[in-house]
């Protein structure tokens, strides 16, 4: 399922760390590994468009697993 979603980078401290996006609404999507470096800042604000993977578990399972096509960033901290 593709999608665009826009919220606050997170660095999650799961096991050996995990990166996250959690949107305005309050929903925790979990970047799959091999993203873009200069998207994974922590407090950075991002539009991303990716696909969801269901075809996908990870050992953090913070939520449903985005894999990141394209991103916007909208502010840096």
């Amino acid at each position: 399922m593709s999608i665009t979603v826009t919220g606050t980078i997170e660095r999650r401290e799961i096991g050996m760390g995990a990166w996250a996006l959690v949107t305005d609404e309050g929903v925790t999507y979990e970047i799959l590994k091999g993203a873009d470096k200069s998207l994974l800042k922590a407090g950075q604000q991002a539009k991303v468009k990716g696909q969801v993977r269901e075809d996908i578990m990870t050992i953090a399972m913070i939520g449903p697993v985005l894999e990141v096509k394209s991103f916007e960033v909208i502010n840096s901290d």
